[in-house]
């Protein structure tokens, strides 16, 4: 049996997408997440009918009971895990100024407090020699308006998987981190014009939106075999926009 791999944030966009190739790659998925309880049960029945096991569970990653009895259930059912992907998340566009403390919160919360908590939970948890992939973000790199607490978070979340990745590497356990750039999905052409996604499109060298199939191969490359030798390394999948 492939060894198991914990998804949160799993039951849609690049979660989604992640468990689908685990799960065509013969791996047991645990597809954590927050709302949308019939996308993640549906994608469980999506799996069974293909041969693959998987099982949804509901967790807040910002709370460390959720994160600690998620991977309580993941052992449950399928043993101990081998590989993590912090996927969860939320944004909202508001300047740094007119943030106020409920949405700093959440933003900081979610993102950055879920991402650390499952990765204390993984460093006690997964199998020797296991995986940690966090999503980040390219506009990390590109200091988007109107994103500042969001990226703070994610900034935080891409120092924490370099140093996560030098102090978990006695047992073998690499970190790493995947840093998309946008996406083309019916939420990003929301409220767009075609000039909008023109002006985006224009954005990257490879002058198209990604796909969250791209996003899901680079996670998926980063937690096998054949990335055993990158550690601490954070991969932006974004076309070349920065």
């Amino acid at each position: 049996m492939t060894t198991p791999v914990i998804v949160t944030g799993g039951s849609s966009g690049i979660g989604r997408a992640v468990v689908r190739r685990l799960g065509s790659a013969g791996h047991p998925v645990v597809i954590a997440y927050r709302s949308g309880e019939r996308s993640a049960r549906a994608l469980v029945t999506e799996l069974e009918t293909r041969g693959a096991r998987a099982v949804a569970v509901r967790a807040n990653v910002a709370e460390r009971a959720d994160v600690r009895a998620l991977f309580d259930r993941a052992e449950r059912e399928f043993g101990t895990a081998a590989g993590l992907v912090n996927n969860a998340g939320v944004s909202a566009v508001e300047p740094v100024a007119d943030t106020g403390d409920a949405l700093i919160e959440e933003l900081l919360g979610v993102n950055l407090r879920g991402a650390l908590y499952g990765m204390q939970e993984a460093a006690a948890r997964l199998a020797d020699g296991g995986s940690i992939v966090n999503i980040s973000s390219t506009a990390v790199a590109t200091a988007t308006p109107g994103l500042g607490v969001y990226l703070a978070a994610k900034a935080g979340v891409e120092t924490l998987t370099r140093v996560a990745a030098k102090e978990f590497g006695t047992r073998g356990i690499r970190v790493n981190a995947v840093a998309p750039g946008l996406v083309d999905s019916p939420m990003f052409r929301e409220g767009k014009t075609p000039a909008d996604i023109d002006r985006f499109t224009a954005q990257a060298p490879l002058h198209r939106l990604g796909d969250f199939g791209e996003i899901a191969a680079a996670v998926v490359y980063l937690l096998g075999p054949a990335a055993s030798w990158v550690n601490g390394q954070v991969l932006r999948v974004n076309g070349g926009v920065a």
